[in-house]
């Protein structure tokens, strides 16, 4: 998958390449420029002085899509959850899918 969309713009994914757990690291490193094992480093850092690190990496596993895909995991979940109350009408019987 090129990096660049139609419209020549660059976009923030989880990368497969270089991936060492989810890709968060790999693709910011791509997506800015740098060598992602800084962006490693600077995560263990924030872990070790007050545990920043892992919430941080855990919401960019959250929000950022994968390279594969155009959604996040957030995004699916949103989805999921509007059509199944879509599904559902006021009384909570659910209606039938047409």
């Amino acid at each position: 998958m090129n990096e660049y969309s139609e419209h020549n713009v660059k976009k923030l994914r989880r990368t497969n390449k270089g991936r060492m757990i989810a890709g968060v690291c790999s693709g910011i490193g791509e997506y800015v420029g740098i060598d992602p094992n800084l962006i490693r480093v600077g995560l263990a850092i924030a872990t070790l002085f007050g545990g920043a690190g892992v919430g941080l990496y855990a919401i960019g596993w959250l929000l950022l899509p994968d390279e594969e895909r155009d959604t996040s995991i957030v995004q699916d979940l949103i989805s999921k959850q509007q059509q199944q109350r879509n599904a559902t009408d006021w009384t909570g019987e659910h209606k039938p899918q047409q």
